[in-house]
């Protein structure tokens, strides 16, 4: 290379902007950061997210700002919404995740393991669940969940399959509240056929209330109009389970005290707990036996505008359930040593929203443990979830969250104080009507998955 070649290779380098001033434009090359085409999903399915989402966030605080200034001496007039009576078909909404067809699809669903992450099912289950509950309600009202009422397992999936979702209002009286009933199954290979009960992966019930959009006060929506007779043994099983909440509320720890049984059973742990501690006490802690206070894992994290919901500025509870789910599922396995399986979620509520842009808290503990009957142990873990904003000067209960596992090994949890002794019988009370609701199922006809003995691998974790 001769010195006129290698000055115009260093003035090329340090004289970028040479070539414009000659007059000359240079050559741009575009380069991206992903070849790949973009999915237009955060973990729940673009079908439903654009049902979610419709504006975009800067849009949003934008509008929103204009709206302060154009209406602060405006008076709202209340909502009226449409009360004519629906049929349960009206609100029905179904869609299928091609995930055996779609890979890139099934990348944001699938774990470390390859398998389908139950967490990100649970958002699409929420986010469906408001798609169903504005079919009914109409676009006049905010539709918010109250409560997740029980999410079960009912068919283990053992191979990747497209899954069909499904829904409609089951329960609505003309008052603001209204039971959504979901499922997920395997999706039918051809689109006239309908999901066979052994297809069936999931179900659960979710409340969802409606609120006037300016004053934030509930407001009544239309009743159903029952047609035959599956959709009134529909709407019976929608009434038994508005009737059992209020009855759970009832038989809460802080509303009635340990009886007889439960107290002599709270005095054993008390008096072995004193026992393990004392060091002239022959008596030794099994190695299978954890302390309360030694079973509970927190997270913190800032609440972002991508996990918010249709009305913008409140985080979406899909977000929230996947959250606390996965939180749960670490501390289960946290306790056990071993990978959990999920069983259930009994009814949980939300008890106030989640702003964007606040930090949310969140706090994991093992409760109670008692042995499964086809082997190994059930593990009941509640999570607590509180908000406070950035400056940390308020701070508020978002909600509460009651999952249950299942570990093929033998473990169990020992209360040490008063609070934890009293969680470990709110705790063994829910079991006990856990068992009992699969009992009543299981003489009605209705299966549900015994993970004990299941005998082939999973996809679903």
């Amino acid at each position: 290379m001769n010195t006129k070649s290698s000055l115009r290779i260093l003035q090329a380098v340090l004289l970028p902007g040479r070539q414009q001033l000659c007059g000359q434009r240079p050559k741009i090359q575009r380069r991206y950061f992903r070849s790949s085409l973009i999915q237009q999903t955060d973990g729940v399915y673009k079908a439903l997210t654009e049902m979610r989402v419709r504006t975009p966030w800067i849009e949003a605080l934008r509008q929103s700002k204009e709206d302060k200034t154009q209406n602060a001496n405006v008076p709202s007039e209340p909502v009226k919404p449409d009360l004519t009576p629906k049929r349960m078909s009206d609100s029905h909404f179904k869609c299928v995740l091609p995930l055996a067809q779609d890979p890139w699809l099934l990348d944001t669903y699938a774990n470390s393991s390859g398998q389908i992450r139950l967490g990100t099912l649970l958002m699409d289950l929420d986010a469906l669940s408001g798609v169903v509950a504005y079919k009914h309600t109409g676009e006049g009202v905010t539709t918010v969940t109250a409560a997740a009422d029980r999410i079960t397992i009912k068919n283990q999936l053992h191979e990747i399959c497209d899954l069909e979702l499904s829904g409609q209002v089951t329960f609505a009286t003309g008052r603001s509240s209204m039971e959504v009933s979901l499922q997920i199954a395997k999706a039918p290979s051809n689109e006239a056929e309908r999901v066979k009960e052994e297809d069936v992966f999931m179900t659960c019930a979710f409340t969802m209330v409606s609120l006037d959009p300016i004053t934030k006060k509930p407001v009544n929506v239309a009743p159903l109009r029952l047609e035959n007779d599956a959709e009134r043994q529909l709407y019976a099983r929608g009434e038994e389970n508005y009737k059992s909440k209020k009855a759970l509320k009832h038989s809460a720890i802080t509303q009635r005290a340990p009886n007889a049984e439960e107290s002599a059973l709270l005095h054993k742990m008390w008096t072995d707990s004193l026992a393990f501690r004392d060091s002239f006490n022959p008596a030794q802690k099994p190695n299978n036996v954890s302390y309360m206070s030694k079973a509970t894992v927190y997270s913190a994290q800032i609440m972002q505008p991508q996990y918010r919901n249709r009305h913008n500025f409140m985080i979406f509870g899909g977000y929230l359930l996947k959250q606390t789910f996965e939180l749960a599922f670490t501390c289960a396995a946290a306790f056990s040593h071993t990978k959990p399986k999920f069983l259930s979620l009994d009814p949980s509520t939300f008890e106030n929203p989640v702003p964007v842009g606040s930090v949310l808290y969140l706090s994991a503990g093992v409760t109670f443990t008692e042995p499964d009957l086809n082997g190994g142990t059930r593990i009941q873990v509640i999570v607590t979830t509180k908000v406070r904003n950035v400056e940390h000067k308020e701070r508020k209960s978002t909600g509460t969250f009651f999952y249950t596992f299942h570990v093929d090994n033998n473990v169990r949890i020992m209360p040490q104080t008063y609070g934890e002794f009293m969680r470990w019988v709110d705790g063994r009370r829910r079991a006990q009507r856990v068992t009992a609701s699969l009992k009543a199922n299981e003489e009605a006809g209705n299966t549900h998955d015994t993970v004990g003995t299941a005998s082939t691998e999973r996809v679903t974790e």
